[in-house]
């Protein structure tokens, strides 16, 4: 079997996802049964992946699965906490006296508080949680998930606490023929690891100052009376300033701390600058941009997810209202820092089961790490007595979560069992798993173009895999191995695919239940997938040509 026949089989998986969802519109809870129960066929039948690694595979996939889905229970615990109190509504008070745009609250929420919450949290958390705050402020719900997906995209590198970089990339590139290497140019593995973080950021920056702008561009064209992107370009000077407030400390941070900090200290300090500069009407357009009524919205632009603000308690101040998110915020910050005594504890009780079925392969549950318990349920609960609320509104907020689980449930209990298939190789013929087949072809047939393709095969990993860290960790040591054989600078085209793990996200399935699932939004997932590819290839292409003219010509001698 020839390698490109090989690539083309191994690809099916991801092929018959996209005609699914793309092409015919189905919803992810039809289309991810079908594709793992492809991907297991081919698994078995082509690869010969013995029959205990797919079992193994698979429960190692439910783990994770079920570690998602303990992420979004408690945003939505926390969430209809928050609705049920009245805060939601105190808060949607507070962004309207600051800006009646939408293209400034979409801005100052989803980019910038966002970008504080990735560096925070990471896993989806930002999506997961602004996309709801943006319906109560009163975007369409189909209008929110866009736009939290969009803006989420350059602090992905760096959250929660550099994780995607530190460990993604650390993990498969911590080995004796790269320590040599390195040795070799006097250089140490953290130093590396360092470099790798920098040049993240440098290649990030290139399209982050313009990652607003295009968000609210495609939200004017999308959910605009007139479908038009010039309205969301009209708001250019505000939206470049947004990306500078935010990139200037987000590069500093990089090459001053390293790769813990950059998109945590980036999203604060831009939201320091940005809330005084429109309070003060500094670029903010003078004629807001709204949405259509609401009785012209298309019933696909709405999800289940509503607040009454009638029956909300009017005396709550802001600075109460937005307690439980800044307590959330912190609690995220000191248990993901290894210096403090608290993450070691959370991560104390682990759940590890080892040599699953007889094989190599493990996994391991952190209920108490888990963001999803601790905070977010650990908050609302805290919210109960911080609100004086009832019983009664405690019992619906809860009860409601668990109705709204479901649909993503059956999803991601499909979506994520297939990608550990896929990666569990294990043939006897010798080939390598479905992932690095599809990567090693396409290495092979572009050759010189390899710095313009290396953000795409970043972004194809977190389309599968549905994180930057899984993506890095994938192709992390052959994006390496390219980078050897074509004699170009490593830590750029390393630099290349932690880029492109990030702004994959864009397409990636797992993040776009999550997000939909808080706002009540199911069956729009291909939708989505297929407005998310423009932003995606203009990302990957800006990058990647910046990456072109880095190796070949500003950094030809960089390892």
């Amino acid at each position: 079997m020839t390698q490109g026949i090989l690539a083309l089989i191994a690809f099916t998986p991801i092929l018959l996802i996209l005609v699914l969802m793309v092409g015919l519109r189905w919803p992810a809870t039809r289309a991810m049964p079908l594709a793992w129960g492809a991907t297991i066929l081919l698994a078995a039948l082509v690869w010969k992946t013995p029959t205990n690694y797919l079992a193994a595979a698979t429960v190692k996939g439910i783990n994770s699965a079920l570690e998602i889905l303990t992420i979004i229970f408690g945003a939505l615990v926390l969430l209809f906490t928050l609705r049920e109190a009245g805060v939601l509504v105190a808060i949607n008070r507070g962004f309207r006296s600051i800006s009646k745009d939408r293209r400034v609250q979409a801005i100052l929420i989803c980019w910038l508080f966002g970008a504080f919450l990735e560096g925070a949290a990471g896993f989806g958390v930002p999506a997961a949680l602004l996309s709801p705050l943006l319906v109560t402020l009163g975007f369409p719900a189909l209008a929110a998930v866009t736009v939290s997906l969009i803006a989420n995209t350059t602090p992905v590198s760096f959250g929660p606490v550099g994780v995607p970089t530190i460990l993604g990339l650390g993990t498969p590139l911590n080995t004796s023929v790269v320590q040599v290497a390195l040795a070799e140019k006097g250089l140490s593995f953290s130093q590396f690891i360092y470099e790798i973080g920098f040049w993240t950021a440098v290649l990030h920056s290139v399209m982050a100052v313009f990652v607003p702008l295009i968000a609210v561009s495609m939200m004017t064209k999308f959910f605009g009376t007139k479908r038009s992107y010039k309205e969301g370009l009209q708001i250019w000077p505000y939206a470049i300033l947004a990306g500078l407030s935010f990139v200037v400390p987000y590069m500093l941070t990089a090459w001053l701390l390293g790769p813990e900090f950059p998109s945590l200290f980036g999203g604060l300090v831009g939201l320091c600058i940005m809330l005084p500069v429109t309070k003060a009407g500094f670029l903010v357009p003078k004629e807001p941009w709204d949405f259509p009524d609401r009785a012209h919205w298309e019933k696909i632009w709405l999800g289940t997810f509503t607040i009454d603000e009638s029956e909300a308690e009017p005396g709550i101040p802001l600075w109460k209202a937005w307690s439980p998110y800044a307590l959330v915020g912190l609690l995220l910050v000191v248990t993901r820092i290894d210096a403090l005594p608290l993450k070691a504890f959370l991560k104390s009780i682990p759940i590890t089961m080892n040599d699953l079925f007889d094989t190599d392969l493990k996994t391991k549950l952190e209920p108490a790490y888990n963001p999803g318990i601790f905070p977010f349920m650990f908050v609302g609960l805290l919210c109960a007595p911080l609100f004086r609320m009832k019983s009664s509104s405690i019992t619906k907020a809860w009860r409601e979560s668990v109705t709204r689980i479901k649909t993503p449930a059956i999803a991601l209990l499909f979506t994520v069992p297939m990608v550990e298939v896929m990666q569990a190789g294990h043939s006897p013929q010798g080939w390598e798993s479905m992932p690095i087949v599809v990567a090693q072809y396409i290495s092979q047939s572009v050759q010189g173009a390899w710095p313009l393709t290396a953000p795409f095969v970043g972004a194809f990993g977190a389309f599968i895999a549905g994180s930057n860290t899984v993506s890095n960790m994938l192709f992390g040591l052959f994006q390496y191995s390219v980078a050897e054989k074509l004699r170009i600078s490593h830590i750029i085209i390393l630099s290349l695919q932690n880029v492109g793990g990030s702004f994959g996200v864009l397409v990636c399935v797992f993040k776009i239940i999550a997000a939909s699932a808080t706002v009540g939004l199911s069956g729009v997932e291909g939708l989505i997938i297929r407005r998310n590819i423009v932003p995606l290839v203009i990302y990957g292409f800006v990058v990647g040509v910046t990456g072109m003219v880095l190796v070949n010509w500003f950094l030809p001698g960089l390892f």
